[in-house]
């Protein structure tokens, strides 16, 4: 035995308070220090091994080899079973343990899944790794996998689930340094609402911070990681910030001027793990230690979070108790985790309009084609696990049709490239594009050319089947065996030419034209001059995945015009099949890594115009045509509208995609799958990607009023469901609750011909309120199963607290007085049943506007963002000319409505010059109102992020002889806002 097995904090029969106090005690400061990076250090003497923390999770065990992979989080979202998320949650535990099996101080077991943050705006690049733009939905969903994730003994852990990026991170333009504005309202109701059921239902023991701001302090040092994860909600476990984030927090944000700084203030603000490199976290620990930045309670502390999730995995441990240690590895793509895999992709799969065409029938198909870009391919996603094998659209067809004679076609031009100059693009070795005179040519290489819209092209030869990439040597070759990579240089911008010629660009941007390589001319980018293209200096410096960058001064190459000759036209080759064909699936969507991805956020909403172009000429062509969108996001499909007779919606899958989607067009597995997003008919009805309120700007199907495509909660199935009999009433607390609960029941009768899966949706709606409240609010679902010709009756308990409002007149939740409308229904617009309630609660006083009211607790606003204010809370200021917000001619305004003070004769407030002087104009009953008074704001103003503002108290008087209902303060200049009172 080790001489330091015998010390307490091995000892796995003490508490774990008494084992960590013990570790604390032995850790020198130095040993502390390391191990606060994410690639925490050993410690030898005291036996703690090395260990790594993080690693991706999101559908499967990703970045370590061969693992089961399931369908997007979008996807899995989508099932609206939180039954199977369990499932799923398990499995990814038991491979997650079998990889930390194989090398335990490589493969960690606090893995970063699942993306908890909401969804209000379908144009982020990164939808596909969320669950929907509902916090019920989402909450309820992610807690289920990470209850399957970290399994379900008392003590032990089978792995961790780390809830991603608090919060407010639903944008990827300028995510480094942008700030999201956010009132108390859409915090409460909303954005922290999502969060609070994985933590205090699912357990969640660690969480990571986003990159941007909330409110104009770093997400690194959210005072809500503090207050609300680790205070309100009592989470025991640590918390990491997302990668780079202690450098961005200088280099990009310039909230700090050292990275000691940085280190201490998110110590300081609750996170214990940093994501950086380790010889910055430690040397900027060490220096804020020497600074008095930090203390070393502050590391302590965080070794205390990080070490009590440790422990509960098994680690420091001889016990041999911990029940997850003898999960062998050949639990690694078992073939009952396939069989979730296809049960997932099986149960995501949404129906979004069908006039009788699905389900088809098998035995009549004699010939059936397969068309479309997406038809043969099984795509995955920077966050997904490697595919043990995968199964297309057309694999799965000709799996469940042996009998069929099944036809395929992508649907692109095969295309053969010139330059203007006489020269065509040969394929040489190691599949390099090289330009040979058309007379000297042998043969001309042929690509198939794939547009994915919005500039954005891949080529694919066709004699090797590799996609054209530009290397590290800087020249193309047809060499790339999937689109993938953080740069994606696969891609090539296509810019047409007036004369019908075109210019090539690569992934970001840069001209492209011809250069010496190995004695031949070679399709290239522009090299420096009198340098050949034999380096690797040309791709990555300086420019990011967005694609800016700039030719250098010393380029001496011209770029190349470029003729493209179709070879083959990819739609006249699907309507030959089509008309050829009895019924026809055409399959179309996106590729996860091409306009949308981490660090791009979508340029629209709709389909690709070449992919809507062969959607029209194959339904034209046969009126039997299936239309299958496969996307990580939701689309606007306006232009197909009365083109398509049957629209299935499904993310992209994994393994089992094509078996899945084969049984469902084919009738084998009625559809039950369900929409988390709205689907908008256009983006002109969202507002600017920045801007976070949902309940002023109608977002999500909560407060959009407007027309909508697809509803939220939206799904066909291939039988008819009728609802009936709905009961609601409100029950005192039991045993097993501690709050009233609302008892829910509602008859569910399957009066079609087929067993199918029913997704149960119950919303709530108030009748009256004091403030702007949700159309609907989703309360509870279920996915049941319902045998043909039978009816259940589905039971739910809703706590009434659930119904509450965040007061800002009190900072708290207030349950109102009110009559609430319990709906039942298939989706967000289809409710079948409904019944009305009581709700006997509290009335919301007027407002005291005598006493001290934080300016963030406005009733309404226009033109503000919400800032940091050191002082505590947040402050409100107008937008200014160089923000996105900003528009020409908005007033900066925000109101205070139902307020009891009278005869008023004064205004005391707590303000602020940001960047500039202003005033407050202070206004009665509206922004043309009677002017109460004016109240001066001086500088000298500071810096916007508010770090070196000078906050001041000012008074001036109103003239008021009569009860001001309704406050207006209106922002001029650089004037700033904490809080004011009547005076």
């Amino acid at each position: 035995m080790k001489e330091y097995h015998q010390y307490p904090m091995w000892d796995a029969s003490l508490s774990l308070e008494e084992r960590l106090d013990d570790l604390i005690a032995r850790l020198t400061t130095e040993e502390k220090i390391r191990l606060i990076p994410t690639r925490e250090a050993a410690v030898p003497r005291l036996g703690i091994p090395a260990y790594n923390v993080g690693g991706e999770a999101a559908h499967g065990v990703a970045w370590k080899g061969e693992a089961t992979v399931f369908p997007q989080p979008l996807g899995l979202s989508s099932t609206w079973n939180t039954r199977i998320m369990r499932e799923i949650g398990s499995v990814i535990g038991d491979e997650a343990r079998a990889y930390h099996h194989r090398d335990p101080e490589v493969h960690g077991l606090t893995l970063w899944a699942p993306t908890v943050d909401l969804e209000r705006d379908p144009r982020w690049g990164r939808t596909e790794e969320g669950y929907g733009e509902d916090p019920v939905l989402t909450g309820e969903m992610s807690a289920a996998l990470v209850k399957g994730m970290q399994g379900s003994d008392p003590f032990y852990l089978k792995m961790v689930a780390t809830l991603k990026h608090f919060f407010a991170n639903n944008n990827e333009k300028d995510r480094l340094n942008c700030s999201s504005s956010i009132d108390p309202r859409n915090l409460r109701e909303y954005y922290l609402k999502a969060f609070e059921t994985p933590f205090v239902e699912g357990g969640a023991l660690s969480m990571m911070t986003a990159y941007n701001s909330i409110n104009g302090t770093p997400a690194i040092e959210s005072p809500y990681v503090n207050d609300v994860v680790k205070g309100e909600w009592g989470m025991p476990g640590f918390i990491v910030c997302d990668g780079g984030d202690l450098s961005q927090t200088v280099n990009y944000h310039g909230y700090h001027t050292s990275h000691a700084e940085s280190a201490a203030g998110a110590l300081k603000a609750g996170v214990d793990c940093l994501t950086d490199e380790v010889d910055l976290v430690v040397s900027a620990l060490e220096e804020a230690l020497d600074r008095n930045l930090l203390e070393i309670a502050d590391l302590d502390r965080a070794i205390r979070n990080i070490f009590g999730v440790r422990m509960r995995l098994g680690q420091l441990d001889q016990s041999g108790q911990n029940p997850y240690a003898s999960i062998p590895e050949s639990v690694l793509c078992a073939p009952e985790h396939a069989k979730l895999s296809y049960r997932a992709a099986a149960e995501s799969i949404v129906l979004l309009q069908n006039d009788g065409l699905l389900p088809l029938q098998p035995e009549a198909l004699q010939k059936i084609s397969v068309i479309g870009p997406l038809a043969d391919v099984v795509y995955t996603d920077w966050y997904s696990g490697t595919l043990p094998y995968r199964v297309s659209v057309l694999d799965g067809l000709r799996n469940r049709l042996p009998e069929t004679d099944v036809i395929y076609v992508d649907g692109n031009d095969r295309i053969q490239l010139k330059t203007t100059d006489g020269q065509v693009i040969t394929l040489g070795a190691e599949g390099t594009l090289v330009a040979v005179p058309e007379a000297n040519a042998p043969t001309a290489a042929e690509f198939v050319h794939q547009d994915w819209g919005w500039g954005s092209h891949t080529l694919r030869s066709v004699k090797n089947n590799r996609y054209v990439s530009l290397t590290e040597q800087g020249i193309y070759q047809a060499n790339a065996p999937q689109i993938g990579g953080w740069f994606v240089k696969e891609v090539v911008r296509i810019d047409p030419l007036t004369d019908g010629s075109n210019t090539l660009r690569t992934w970001n941007g840069i001209p492209v034209g011809l250069s010496e390589y190995q004695g031949q001319s070679a399709v290239s980018p522009p090299r420096p001059q009198g340098e050949q293209t034999t380096g690797t200096s040309t791709t990555q410096d300086n420019v990011s995945a967005s694609g800016h960058a700039s030719q250098s001064p010393g380029n001496t190459q011209i770029p190349s015009a470029f003729n493209i000759d179709i070879v083959t036209s990819g739609i006249q080759q699907a309507v030959e099949a089509a008309r050829s064909s009895q019924a026809s699936v055409v399959v179309v969507g996106n590729s996860p890594y091409i306009n949308g991805k981490e660090e791009i956020d979508r340029p629209s909403l709709l389909l690709p115009p070449s992919q809507v172009e062969l959607v029209k000429a194959v339904c034209e062509a046969n009126p039997n045509t299936v239309v299958v969108i496969m996307g990580s996001y939701p689309f606007a499909l306006q232009e197909l509208k009365g083109i398509a007779r049957a629209i299935v919606y499904m993310t992209h899958a994994g393994q089992e995609l094509g078996n899945a989607l084969a049984d469902v067009l084919l009738g084998y597995y009625a559809p039950a799958g369900r929409l988390n997003m709205t689907w908008y008919e256009d983006e002109s009805q969202l507002p600017d990607i920045m801007d976070y309120d949902i309940i002023q700007n109608g977002m999500t199907y909560m407060y959009h009023e407007g027309p909508v495509q697809y509803a939220f909660g939206h799904g066909l199935t291939y039988s008819e469901f009728e609802y009936e009999a709905i009961r609601v009433s409100r029950s005192a607390p039991s045993e097993s609750t501690t709050t009233d609960q609302l008892k829910i029941e509602v008859e569910v009768h399957n009066t079609g011909e087929r067993d199918s899966d029913e997704v149960v949706q119950i919303y709530g709606s108030s009748y009256t309120s004091r403030v702007k409240r949700a159309q609907k609010q989703l309360l509870a679902f279920r996915r049941i199963h319902v045998k043909a010709g039978t009816r259940v009756t589905i039971g739910f308990e809703v706590p009434v607290q659930n119904l509450a409002l965040w007061d800002v007149t009190r900072d708290r939740y207030c349950l109102e007085t009110a009559t609430w409308a319990i709906l039942a229904g298939r989706s967000s617009a289809d409710i079948r049943q409904s019944a009305d309630i009581e709700i006997e609660g509290e009335t919301i006083p007027d407002r005291p506007l005598h006493l001290l009211t934080f300016a963030e607790n406005y009733d309404a606003c226009a033109g503000v963002l919400l800032d940091e204010c050191l002082e505590g809370r947040s402050a409100v200021r107008a937008i200014t000319r160089e923000e996105p917000l900003y528009r020409e001619e908005q007033l900066s305004w925000i109101a205070f409505n139902h307020n009891a003070v009278q005869e008023v004769q004064g205004f005391e407030a707590r303000v602020a010059a940001f960047g500039e002087e202003g005033r407050l104009e202070i206004r009665s009953g509206g922004l043309e109102g009677e002017l109460l008074g004016v109240c001066e704001v001086s500088g000298p103003g500071g810096s916007v992020n508010g770090k070196d503002i000078k906050w001041t108290t000012v008074q001036c008087s109103l003239e008021a002889p009569h009860q001001v209902n309704e406050l207006y303060i209106i922002f001029k200049g650089g004037a700033a806002l904490r809080h004011f009172r009547l005076l």
